[in-house]
């Protein structure tokens, strides 16, 4: 690999990155087509069921693709799903060599796509870049290898580790700045989770509420995905008047088996879908809801709840990062704190985070952290 190689490939994973809002369940992915050091065509996976990177490359490259090297961030697939195969597309076409930045972690694929080309002729290898491929589908990678989506959890802080007055009141810890930020986060997640607790009190919405403009790779007046809404909601507390119930989009209730028959129906009737799951300590297995989440396709969900479901999802294992948004205010002792971790008694029983990046939002700080896997 050469210079021009990486140069060609980091133009692909540019593209691959305008699909954040997008391409949902499929993975994010970019492809840039080079004839004598020459880009002739490119194209990222833009909707579901559309054309994948490679065919759009293809179609505007036309002749020039022939003999030409692609540059694609996922393996090309070789198996019918929503569209027919990029293997065969690449062969048809007379490209000569395809630079991979990682191997399909699908196991309809994983190596095969590489395979079948090398088969055709044509060369096909793997590797470029593949740390900046990977971190623009940690879902689709995690949900592929482990069976379940990524995990992002958001929180909004006081600088005294507050996130809603004893009352339950916190509208608005944060700043505008940063409420626009987590819709962002919202747009490029398959689904939004909260428990019960927070949606009686706060009744939320759930919703992505930013136009088309605010988010790269959409048109104009273009609409935008709504993630799925998914509330914990163990013995089915929810009350059909729920403000998430008549919106767009889809709204999830998991609730624990045989969990009030009545309310169930009544629910499904004001349009919710009701999925029963195993039971962990009287309360809705999380890992369970994950693992279902993942079977519907899900690949990266949002947490945004309170302490308890927040800090049972911390100490299971399930959080995969912390996004925390810092407000420069104080709310006192009274107030409720991010996560609900009892047991912690000494130093040594500390959660250790790692910090990834410090960024500043508005007047707020936004962290990303993940846990520290000791």
């Amino acid at each position: 690999m050469n210079a021009a190689d990486h140069a060609h490939m980091a133009r692909a994973i540019r593209l691959a990155r305008l699909g954040l809002y997008t391409t949902d369940p499929n993975p994010r992915v970019g492809c840039v087509l080079v004839r004598d050091g020459e880009s002739v065509g490119e194209g990222w996976h833009r909707w579901a069921g559309e054309p994948h990177a490679e065919r759009i490359a293809i179609a505007a490259a036309g002749e020039r693709a022939r003999g030409a090297t692609a540059y694609v961030t996922l393996e090309p697939c070789c198996h019918q799903g929503r569209t027919p195969p990029c293997t065969e597309a690449l062969v048809e076409a007379g490209v000569r060599r395809v630079v991979a930045a990682m191997v399909d972690p699908n196991p309809l694929v994983s190596g095969q796509g590489l395979a079948q080309l090398r088969g055709s002729g044509v060369e096909a290898e793997a590797g470029l870049l593949e740390r900046e491929a990977a971190a623009l589908n940690p879902g689709f990678v995690k949900r592929m290898v482990q069976g379940l989506p990524y995990c992002r959890c958001k929180l909004a802080a006081s600088l005294d580790g507050r996130t809603s007055m004893a009352t339950g009141e916190s509208q608005w810890i944060s700043s505008e700045a940063s409420r626009r930020d987590v819709h962002r986060l919202r747009a490029r997640s398959s689904a939004i989770v909260t428990g019960v607790s927070t949606l009686m009190v706060d009744d939320p919405s759930m919703t992505v509420r930013l136009a088309s403009a605010d988010l790269p790779g959409l048109e104009p007046g273009e609409p935008i995905r709504q993630p799925l809404r998914v509330v914990v909601d163990s013995h089915l507390r929810t009350p059909p008047s729920a403000r998430m119930l008549a919106l767009p989009g889809s709204t999830l209730i998991a609730c624990l088996a045989g969990a009030n028959p009545a309310g169930a129906e009544t629910l499904r009737g004001a349009g919710a879908r009701v999925v029963e799951l195993p039971e962990d300590r009287g309360r809705v297995n999380l890992k369970a809801l994950l693992r279902w989440l993942a079977d519907q396709e899900v690949n990266e969900v949002l947490l945004e709840a309170g302490p308890t479901l927040a800090g049972t999802a911390l100490t299971g294992g399930l959080i995969d990062e912390l996004v925390l948004y810092v407000a420069p205010h104080l709310m006192g002792d009274d107030a409720r704190g991010l996560f609900q971790l009892p047991g912690l008694t000494r130093m040594e029983h500390r959660f250790p985070l790692t910090i990834d990046e410090v960024r500043r939002i508005g007047p707020d700080l936004r962290l990303r952290l993940r846990p520290a896997r000791i």
